[in-house]
């Protein structure tokens, strides 16, 4: 609701917004820019990935700048709340600008989780693997029938529990069952996410959809399920190798 607007009237507003959702042609463009905004920022991030396990003075740079991963994880999260709070995700350029810092400064901390796989051999079965999951997951949230929106509050109780796992997995350290039961339920919590935000995206008889207009959020939902499945994956593969 914006300021000054009655409740009735935002109502109209949301109403014609789905109305508008409902011809093909806009759900189209709408799916086609969410996924080629999605292209570029996975793009971008794996090619960040894969840069240390190639070049050595790059490893040695990140190794020895840590300050740079607090500053990243502090700009990403800043961009990420304004995008999501302020909803500035509507407004152009400042989406594109915010979205464009956000995806760079995720990438940069996901440079410094490349920089510290000493095999770069799982790195690239991480990335291949999850890739074909995505795929999967995406060609199957497309066709079944099957509403998975409605499962998005389970969703996010197992998520608080997965946080939960997290912060004891800094308590017990280096446990491979526990880090391997913890990226096991994190692999499939994020699979799962990726098909309701699929399914959202896709709208049509979905319970929970985007609007139109949602669609730097949608790219970002649908981004951080990757890269979560992604880092999940890793982690499997690191303790399975270890």
């Amino acid at each position: 609701m914006q300021p000054g607007e009655t409740a009735q009237e935002a109502d109209t507003a949301n109403a014609a917004t789905f109305s508008a959702f409902e011809d093909k042609a806009i759900r189209l463009g709408f799916i086609r820019k969410v996924y080629g905004i999605l292209s570029v920022q996975l793009l971008v991030t794996f090619s960040f990935v894969i840069v240390p396990s190639v070049s050595d003075v790059v490893k040695d740079f990140v190794k020895a700048n840590h300050w740079m991963i607090i500053t990243a994880a502090v700009l990403g999260f800043a961009t990420l709340i304004t995008l999501a709070c302020c909803e500035y995700h509507r407004t152009f350029p400042i989406n594109l600008i915010c979205l464009g810092i956000f995806t760079l400064t995720q990438s940069f901390l996901l440079m410094n989780v490349g920089a510290y796989i000493n095999k770069p051999e799982v790195l690239m079965w991480a990335v291949i693997i999850t890739f074909v999951i995505c795929l999967a997951l995406t060609v199957f949230a497309f066709q079944t029938k099957f509403d998975f929106t409605i499962f998005n509050g389970i969703l996010f109780v197992f998520l608080v529990v997965l946080v939960v796992m997290g912060i004891i997995l800094l308590i017990v350290g280096r446990n491979r069952i526990f880090h391997l039961i913890y990226a096991s339920l994190g692999a499939f919590i994020f699979s799962a996410y990726l098909v309701i935000d699929t399914q959202m995206i896709v709208g049509g008889s979905h319970k929970y959809q985007y609007s139109p207009e949602d669609y730097i959020f949608a790219a970002i939902n649908l981004y951080l399920d990757i890269i979560n499945l992604f880092l999940m994956i890793l982690r499997i593969l690191q303790f399975s190798k270890s």
